[in-house]
């Protein structure tokens, strides 16, 4: 009996130090979102990370421009906030050395208004804010030339900006505004074009209160971006992998209910 306990208690002596070593060895990234649907994702795939010993501690910004520079600066492992086409130009107007690695979500953009319940209520003259980045802002203006209101230059790609509009029929008053700040200009503007991150985070319903709404399809599916000396690592593909499990998507689809679409 004595001998039987003794090896009892050697085995969950090594039992328990299998488990601390197992803690010790997880390893722990910082990722980079911005609040609301991106922030609230990473929790979900946090979760199953961290079932493959990948510890991920979820850092919010309040803007769009701070989380590269802090991946660049390796403040950050990973950021998880923009599409390509945002990616693509930081990298080209700030030569950081940023890659994709995964796609995550998509959020079609919208336009709102506080003032009219459809785009046929705006009048000759109405003033609409958009994003004051290139790509966000440009991704209003092919969001308007989509569907007919406005018309851009041949050639403008994802980035067309106010001076790339070749007729404005409605003689719409454009005004560029940071992205953050856009659902607050709600009262002082016609409409505004936001993104759905900041719109749902603003507590407006992207399926019921855009007056237009983007095509899902296209190039701005969300992504999650790394140094590019880090790409080959293995938590990489331990963070994508988590990312992109039955487990989020489904967290997805039941929580957004369409207005933040999976892209994977």
């Amino acid at each position: 009996m004595e001998n039987t306990m003794s090896l009892r208690r050697y085995l969950l002596s090594i039992l328990a130090f299998a488990a601390l070593t197992g803690a010790a060895s997880a390893e722990t990234i910082k990722v980079g979102v911005t609040p609301g649907p991106h922030a609230q994702v990473l929790e979900a795939a946090k979760a199953v990370a961290a079932k493959k010993g990948l510890d991920i501690q979820i850092v919010e910004f309040s803007d769009y421009v701070v989380p590269n520079a802090a991946l660049e600066a390796g403040d950050l492992q990973a950021n998880s906030f923009q599409h390509q086409p945002y990616l693509d130009n930081q990298v080209a107007d700030r030569k950081y050395k940023i890659v994709a690695v995964g796609n995550t979500i998509n959020f079609p953009m919208g336009i709102y208004s506080k003032k009219v319940k459809t785009w046929d209520e705006v009048k000759t003259g109405a003033t609409l804010a958009i994003p004051n980045d290139p790509t966000n802002g440009g991704r209003v203006l092919i969001l308007l030339r989509d569907k007919g209101i406005i018309k851009l230059k041949d050639g403008v790609g994802f980035k067309p900006t106010l001076l790339d509009i070749s007729d404005n029929p409605k003689k719409l008053k454009i005004t560029e505004v940071d992205a953050a700040q856009l659902p607050r200009t709600l009262p002082d503007v016609d409409v505004a074009g936001i993104n759905t991150n900041y719109a749902t985070q603003a507590g407006l319903d992207p399926v019921k209160d855009a007056i237009l709404r983007e095509d899902p399809k296209g190039p701005y599916a969300n992504i999650i971006a790394v140094r590019t000396a880090d790409k080959d690592k293995p938590w990489v593909k331990t963070l994508v992998e988590s990312y992109q499990s039955p487990e989020v998507k489904a967290f997805i689809d039941e929580k957004f209910k369409g207005s933040v679409l999976a892209t994977w």
